[in-house]
This record gives C-alpha cells, structure tokens and sequence, in this order.
C-alpha cells in the first residue's frame, strides 16, 4: 500500500511538472529566467512554510539534531543540484521550445541508475535498462524531431538533467533518512530562490511591474510545481528508489507536450503519441516486473 501511494503521488507530482513547462515558457515574457525563478521558489518557499510549522516544527530538532551533519551533507547536494537543473533548463527555453526541453530534461532517466551503480555500486533491477531505452526512445518521438540540430537550448538541458539526476539520487537517500519531506522541501526552496536572487541582482534587473505581469505563470510554478510538487517527489520516494522513481517521472515529457497542444496549440501528432505510448510502457515495465522477481527487494 504504502509503495501504491508513492507511485501515485510521483505520478500527480509529474503531471504538475510537465504543465509547469507551459508556464515556465509564458512566464518569460517580461522578465528573465533568473528573476522567475527568484521568485517562483520564494513562492514555493512560503507555500510550504505553514506546513513545516504545523506538522513538521517538532520533528525537526528530533530527527536533525542527533544527525545533524549529515542531515547538512546530504541537503547541499540536493540544493545545489535543484539550483543548476532548474536554472539551465529555464535559460534553455529561450533558445529551444517545449517538446525539446521536455525531451533532454528526461535524460535523467538514463543517468539516474548510471551514476548510483558507478558512485554507490547499488546495482538496480534489471528491468530498469530496457526501461529507460523505451523511455529515452518515447522522448525522441515526443520531441517531434525533424532533422533538427542541437541548439544552445537542448545542449543547456541535456547538461541540466546531469544536476536533476543527482537531485533525484540525493534526495532518496535524505529522505530515506529523514522523514521531513516539507522542511527538506522548504529548505530547497529557500536554496534555489536565493542562488537565484545573486543572479538576478548580477545579470538582470528588479522590476515589479514586470514581476507582476507574469504574477499567474509565477504563482502555478510556486505554489503547484515548487511547492506541492516537490513535496510529493518527496513523499513517492520514501518508498520507491531513485532509478524506477526516475523512470515514473519521465511521464513529464507526456504532461509537458500534452499541455503544449491543449494551451499553446501545438499540434499533437502520430509521433508524439506514440512517443506518450513508450514512456508510458516504460515507466510500467519498471514497476511491474521487479514485482514478479521475489529475489529481488530494492525497489
């Protein structure tokens, strides 16, 4: 049951990921990827506050105070690495559109069992593999290529999906460890709207009218995506390890395009859907076999 509730809430955790995409796009109309980013996660920031003081304020000294350095050692990695997926990826969609960031951001898939088997020597299920093969080939139906050329844009989120791959890795170890998803989440949150104001304050300017123009793709990429989603990434992978938990966020390239077609209009073809059709049949291969494989726990 409590595996059932992981896989649901990454599921929900996604769908909000990859309609945030659409706002991440729109929301740069008038002001600059650093400053929606400033704010979009000090947004996230106060969305998840109430939360940690209501269910959370006690656990804090319970669960950090005995381990507090590593609780430090494992939350650095897991704000640093938020930090440089979310900037690259938001840089790239100035240069590159919606289905193709929604493409390479998924790369993480691939990399997630990569880099634990080569840093951590934690071998996954083998069903992961042909998992991610299907997944990485959905990508590619989904992205709508057509001889395109690597732009700027896609080689910006390929190296982002590096950072989102450590995120999801750490990120598993911590709260496997701590059981304080809201403050983690906050404490991310707090991270990456910080970085993110040294940026604002060094390449771009403060202007809240701008600000207040895209107050809505702000508000949806805070609140939803900082705040709610990350929480329930948190949540789904208490009980589920990075590498399937990688793969079941791959769907975010299917909410993204989906998304794209229904709000900005963009034609949904016979390629993405069957790109929608792999990664969906990617993301069940991961989570139905390793349960038939009674030898095998480290799911």
């Amino acid at each position: 049951m409590k595996r059932i509730i992981s896989f649901i809430c990454l599921i929900v955790c996604t769908l909000i990921w990859g309609t945030t995409f659409v706002a991440q796009d729109t929301g740069m109309d008038h002001i600059g990827p650093f400053t929606f980013n400033s704010t979009r996660f000090f947004v996230a920031f106060l969305a998840v506050l109430p939360f940690v003081l209501i269910f959370e304020k006690d656990k804090i000294i319970k669960y950090v105070k005995s381990e507090k350095k590593m609780f430090i050692k494992l939350m650095i990695p897991v704000g640093l690495s938020l930090f440089l997926g979310t900037q690259l990826q938001q840089i790239s969609l100035i240069y590159t559109d919606v289905a193709n960031s929604a493409f390479f951001t998924i790369f993480y898939v691939p990399l997630v069992p990569i880099i634990i088997y080569f840093l951590f020597s934690d071998t996954p299920h083998w069903s992961v593999w042909p998992s991610v093969v299907v997944c990485v080939l959905g990508g590619y139906f989904l992205s709508d290529f057509k001889d395109a050329e690597v732009r700027l844009g896609d080689g910006l989120v390929l190296l982002g999906a590096i950072f989102w791959a450590l995120h999801i890795i750490y990120i598993g170890k911590l709260v496997t460890k701590f059981n304080l998803p809201f403050f983690i989440a906050l404490l991310q949150n707090l991270a990456v709207a910080v970085l993110s104001f040294l940026l604002v304050i060094i390449f771009e300017e403060i202007n809240f009218d701008k600000i207040i123009l895209e107050s809505f793709e702000i508000l949806y990429a805070g609140i939803l995506s900082g705040g709610a989603a990350f929480v329930l990434q948190l949540f789904g992978q208490k009980h589920i390890s990075p590498a399937p938990a990688a793969i079941i966020m791959s769907l975010e390239g299917v909410f993204a395009t989906v998304s794209a077609w229904i709000i900005l209009n963009q034609v949904l073809g016979f390629g993405n859907i069957i790109g929608c059709f792999l990664i969906l049949s990617g993301v069940l291969i991961s989570q139905l076999l390793p349960l038939f494989d009674p030898k095998f726990k480290n799911i």
